[in-house]
């Protein structure tokens, strides 16, 4: 295999991170293989001074990279999969998920250790409607305030003593090698992760099964399963980055768990529910607790 594969990828760390992570993935299994990286800057990118819930959502960080796809500018496009909306425009699909990393939340502080250290009307830093509304619901006392950025960006923020704690994703913490900030893994009881948190995945041009081959080898059964399960789970909803829906799924055999939750950030209302059934019902299974949330009133909640 003599070729070039170009990867459309954002210029931030982390994602400079994921798109070297796959580079070196296919050049590992493909010695004659070059793959350069071609770094694109997004709208979401750009605007860093409005919640993402106000400005589209999280769609705004994927937009450019298609459109290069699509001009023959890439190949293929390397994404978070918390950032991927539920329905991929006509003309790509995802063509890989790889192995899942943490998909919890972080607390990080430099000065507390749990969000049960922090003082009362403490300062917590997060642009997550998912994180704010759980977060309410533990500890109705703080004080949250929006934090957009990049991760160096947001714990520099936090460094300059703008907030007495942020809250971040471990997996990307992890990759950047910022373990050492993590002062708390949130367990999904407190906090269930974002749908996709911890996974990468590469978009490709659909029906591009030359590529398709190519990154066959990358792909993550187990993960594939549970973001599959989750993501059907937030397209039942139509669930997008401005209102906080939350879908976490587990692997334990052949059986998949799934729990879902949907908040209003306003009112303080929680509503969760859980499924569990076979692997090979991961989105059907996703479609079903979607329903049951619906029948408990989620779209009302999700509408206000």
């Amino acid at each position: 295999m003599n070729k070039t594969l170009k990867i459309a990828t954002r210029k931030s760390p982390l994602a400079l991170w994921q798109a070297e992570h796959v580079k070196a993935r296919l050049e590992a299994l493909y010695p004659a293989l070059t793959v350069e990286l071609i770094k694109m800057t997004t709208k979401g990118d750009q605007i860093l001074n409005s919640p993402l819930s106000k400005i589209g959502g999280k769609g705004l960080f994927i937009k450019e990279l298609e459109v290069g796809m699509m001009e023959g500018v890439a190949d293929i496009a390397v994404h978070s999969m918390k950032d991927v909306p539920y329905e991929i425009p006509p003309g790509f699909e995802l063509g890989a998920i790889l192995e899942r990393e943490n998909p919890f939340d972080a607390f990080v502080s430099n000065q507390y250790n749990s969000i049960e250290d922090l003082p009362q009307g403490a300062k917590v830093g997060t642009c997550s409607m998912r994180r704010i509304v759980q977060l309410k619901d533990k500890r109705p006392d703080l004080e949250i305030l929006d934090l957009r950025g990049n991760v160096n960006t947001r714990l520099k923020k936090l460094d300059d003593g703008e907030f007495d704690a942020i809250i971040l994703a471990c997996a990307g913490l992890i990759r950047l090698k910022f373990e050492d900030r993590i002062k708390q893994e949130i367990p999904a009881i407190d906090s269930l992760p974002a749908v996709g948190q911890g996974a990468v995945g590469i978009e490709i041009r659909e029906n591009d099964t030359e590529i398709l081959d190519l990154i066959k080898p990358l792909i993550d059964e187990q993960t594939t399963y549970r973001v599959s399960s989750e993501r059907a789970m937030n397209a039942r909803l139509e669930g997008g980055c401005s209102v906080p829906i939350a879908g976490y799924a587990t692997i334990s055999g052949d059986q998949i768990n799934l729990t879902g939750l949907v908040g209003n950030v306003e009112s303080g209302v929680i509503l969760k529910h859980q499924v569990t059934g076979h692997v090979s019902e991961a989105e059907s299974l996703g479609v079903s607790l979607a329903d049951t949330l619906i029948e408990m009133g989620a779209k009302d909640i999700l509408k206000v």
